[in-house]
């Protein structure tokens, strides 16, 4: 190609010339393509630059003094190496560096002494020159570190407001504004870090939360099921400070509710802690839920009786005491029929915030028992077989003309004495205690010592 243009270029070159006149282009090309190619390749395969072959050395022995010389492609070491294996690997690692041809080995071997502090005071300044790279970086790291974490709080409070319109519990706010806190810490120690220069140790330390999260929810699940159990009687309300309530059998007044337990006082003062997952896991009767609280007791007449005066007896006393209320209205039913006796149920209503049920039962069995004696309503005793192997001897006591048996005189006296104390109960009904013992329980709480710190989170 290069032959035919130069050929072209000469038209008026005879037919006898032609032939020698190619052959020189062509020689000459050759030589032109060679010349090139020999520059374009060593252009290529420049030497390596000093930086290059210093990082080198540092990489396979940081403790050398080695000074480099690069003349072209040849490169001189001059200078000292702590162990021979070292100075084999400098050589061969700078000998395998692209443009060097020649490695000229001035190295000497030159061990560190046993207690020499050249190495500690090699990494010693190596640390301090990355302190004050990275210093101006630590200072803005940590000016960011301790603006959030004074700042957490503050903004916890404000970006929870919004829940006050949402829930009115004290637990879910406070469990939120810590969340909330913790989460623009950990954002501070996060930026801290990655300004440190410490990236993937930050996302390790973010990463891992949610780990130590998960242990943490296996290694304690009893403590996290009884905190999510208070969340949840915190957003239903079952129940509220000083109510009434039983829960397994256990009978009291709400003192206290914290993250971990409910405590009950009983009607002996005493002190009961309830976990919480049991409280919300069993059933729970409030009974100041509704003020209104039915009472009933069992009382049992004779075959020989009215049942019917009887039931009404029974009315008219519960209407007429102050502590029954009328509405719903007191019931007389009967109960069952006994081997003696008809038993009659008496239910009735009282308002347990004010009146004591058992108080105003006890009232009630005592009236309605001077009544029944009053009106010769019998109460007879449970019927009974009794044997007597020996027998019994009876025994007539004759009594002269005009004298008066004792037995009458006693039941005389007997039925003196149950009028006048049926009169005496009219007279005391009103100045009986029937308030009830529910206010007691609430100041003997209020005033005895909290048995777990905490604050109350309904």
């Amino acid at each position: 190609m290069i032959c035919r243009f130069f050929l072209n270029s000469f038209p008026r070159c005879n037919q006898r010339s032609s032939p020698r006149l190619s052959r020189w282009i062509l020689l000459w090309s050759l030589v032109t393509v060679g010349c090139l190619t020999n520059f374009v390749s060593t252009d290529v395969q420049a030497a390596p630059s000093p930086n290059t072959v210093k990082q080198l050395i540092q990489i396979n022995d940081p403790s050398s003094a080695i000074d480099i010389e690069i003349q072209g492609s040849v490169v001189n070491l001059n200078g000292s190496a702590t162990e021979q294996a070292s100075k084999e690997r400098i050589l061969q690692t700078i000998a395998a560096l692209p443009g060097v041809t020649q490695v000229v080995d001035n190295i000497h071997l030159q061990p560190i002494a046993p207690l020499s502090l050249a190495p500690l005071k090699q990494d010693a300044e190596q640390f301090w020159a990355k302190a004050l790279l990275y210093l101006p970086r630590l200072a803005l790291g940590l000016s960011i570190f301790l603006l959030l974490f004074w700042l957490s709080h503050p903004l916890a409070r404000l970006l929870i407001s919004p829940l006050a319109w949402v829930t009115k519990s004290e637990l879910i706010r406070l469990v939120m504004q810590r969340s909330i806190s913790v989460l623009i810490i950990l954002l501070g120690l996060y930026i801290f870090l990655r300004l440190a220069g410490l990236t993937q140790f930050a996302v390790a330390i973010i990463s891992s939360t949610g780990v130590i999260g998960l242990i943490l929810g296996f290694a304690f699940k009893d403590i996290a099921e009884n905190f999510i159990s208070s969340l949840l009687l915190s957003v239903q309300r079952p129940f509220k400070l000083g109510d009434v309530i039983s829960v397994e059998g256990n009978l009291g007044v709400v003192k206290q509710v914290t993250a971990r337990a409910t405590t009950l006082v009983d009607y002996d003062g005493n002190h009961i802690q309830i976990p919480n997952a049991t409280i919300y896991k069993n059933v729970i009767k409030n009974l100041t839920a509704n003020p209104r609280m039915r009472g009933n007791f069992v009382i049992g007449i004779g075959y020989d009786a009215s049942i019917r005066k009887a039931q009404d007896i029974a009315m008219e006393i519960m209407a007429d005491h102050h502590g029954v209320l009328a509405d719903p209205e007191p019931q007389v039913l009967i109960k069952n029929l006994g081997s003696s006796t008809i038993n009659l149920q008496v239910y009735f209503w009282v308002n347990a915030e004010t009146h004591s049920v058992p108080k105003v039962a006890s009232i009630l069995m005592r009236l309605l028992v001077r009544a029944y004696e009053a009106n010769q309503i019998s109460l007879p005793d449970d019927a009974r077989e009794r044997i007597f192997p020996q027998g019994i001897q009876l025994v007539t006591n004759g009594h002269q003309q005009g004298e008066t048996p004792l037995n009458t005189i006693q039941n005389t006296e007997h039925n003196s004495n149950k009028a006048q104390e049926s009169l005496e109960d009219a007279h005391n009904e009103t100045s009986d205690d029937i308030s009830s013992d529910t206010d007691d329980i609430r100041q003997q709480a209020a005033q005895s010592r909290d048995p777990e710190s905490g604050a109350n989170i309904i």
